[in-house]
């Protein structure tokens, strides 16, 4: 079964920003003392699509911002999230990345 996440794209001077996250977050706000992720806003409220779309599309990114434990583990999955950068807020993962790609 192909799990389900959602995926909003950016894109600002020829870069391209993906922020991920599980379907069940979107919409909460998690906070642990000065962290916090506001996935209410419009940064996350993006399309649902399946762990192969959005694989696709974080390893093509520029940068990738990813929040909850399926879309963090796709991170890991495509080599882009390190196990040892993620954080947690409110114990849900959280994990950024820039990624450069090479000419």
């Amino acid at each position: 079964m192909l799990l389900k996440m959602i995926v909003k794209i950016h894109k600002k001077d020829e870069k391209t920003v993906v922020a991920v996250c599980d379907s069940d977050l979107l919409g909460k706000r998690l906070e642990q003392g000065d962290l916090q992720l506001d996935l209410t806003s419009d940064f996350y409220k993006g399309e649902e699509m399946d762990e192969k779309e959005a694989g696709d599309l974080i390893r093509n990114a520029d940068i990738v911002n990813l929040v909850g434990r399926n879309s963090v583990k796709l991170g890991i999955q495509e080599g882009i999230i390190e196990e040892d950068k993620i954080l947690e807020v409110d114990g849900i993962p959280h994990a950024e990345a820039v990624i450069v790609h090479e000419e």
